[in-house]
């Protein structure tokens, strides 16, 4: 009698061993497809290219890259975390909009779009192709919240509408791709905003007005140099100069050239090791040249707004 009961508790435990397979998890999610689901929603005034271009990087890089192509009349960012706030205290509005922006997930109510938003064309094609492929499941991506009464309509940009220039500052470098690795994701490649070193309004003052300042009002702490200012969309870093070099004698500023280059040089490279493109503000054309004519690689700025 004891047998038989032990054979039965065993057939019971095997049963229950050997029920129904667990399921499997699904597909993984294909991140390029995420990225631009997440930007159909927002507007472009490149019709997508930037976006598209960049969906197989992250996306807050996608985020940092494109962030000059979006249509900035059109939509407002909100710091519902407050964690912007405190990672940009005291920075320009591009600033603390760049980190709602490159959230990896999007909170609802942080990014708020006026009107239709007509899917950029370029990423249409983009998407389309992937709905031809089959490409396997999902996950959905996040959505921005549009003003009350309106919804993303998918359509192609009406002819008769062009997308708006880009703007451009007085001797300014060009916005453009960067190549980015995986130094851009040390710690010490992430810009830190710092406060601006005392002793030197002017000079101050001089740098807070660069045009496109990610962080006007303080200074950049990027692989141990606090630069004077970054320009996220272009990924520049740059150091001002305001010497009154024009005061001097030729042979003057041929040597007050030379004793900073080394420096200037050393800056530089910094800014390259993590990825950053470097330029050299300057008060006057005589200095440009002076330091031109040692340098031909240094991107040297007239900076007209000082």
């Amino acid at each position: 009698m004891r047998l038989r009961a032990c054979i039965a508790l065993l057939l019971y435990v095997s049963a229950c061993a050997t029920s129904a397979p667990i399921p499997r998890e699904p597909a993984a999610w294909d991140p390029r497809l995420v990225n631009l689901q997440r930007a159909a929603t927002l507007p472009w005034t490149d019709r997508g290219r930037c976006a598209v271009r960049e969906a197989s990087e992250s996306w807050p890089v996608l985020a940092e890259r494109c962030f000059h192509a979006l249509d900035h009349d059109r939509i407002e960012f909100h710091d519902t975390t407050g964690r912007c706030a405190v990672a940009s205290a005291g920075a320009a509005a591009v600033g603390v909009g760049l980190c709602v922006l490159a959230a990896p997930e999007l909170v609802v109510g942080t990014v708020i779009v006026a009107g239709v938003v007509v899917v950029g064309f370029v990423i249409k094609e983009a998407l389309d192709a992937y709905e031809k492929r089959g490409r396997p499941q999902v996950r959905p991506a996040p959505e921005t919240r549009p003003a009350p009464g309106t919804k993303p309509v998918p359509q192609e940009p009406s002819p008769k509408k062009r997308p708006k220039p880009e703007p451009k500052g007085p001797d300014f470098p060009p916005v453009g791709p960067t190549d980015t690795t995986e130094r851009d994701r040390r710690p010490e490649c992430q810009p830190i905003p710092v406060p601006h070193r005392g002793g030197n309004n002017h000079h101050n003052k001089c740098a807070d007005r660069i045009p496109y300042n990610s962080f006007s009002g303080w200074d950049v702490l990027v692989n141990g140099k606090q630069f004077d200012a970054l320009q996220l969309a272009t990924r520049t870093l740059w150091e001002v100069k305001t010497d009154d070099f024009d005061i001097h004698s030729p042979r003057s500023q041929a040597f007050f050239a030379k004793v900073k280059l080394p420096e200037i040089r050393y800056e530089a490279r910094l800014a390259k090791e993590c990825g950053y493109n470097f330029a050299v503000g300057v008060k006057s054309a005589a200095h440009k040249e002076a330091l031109e004519r040692l340098d031909r690689t240094l991107t040297i700025v007239v900076m007209e707004w000082c």
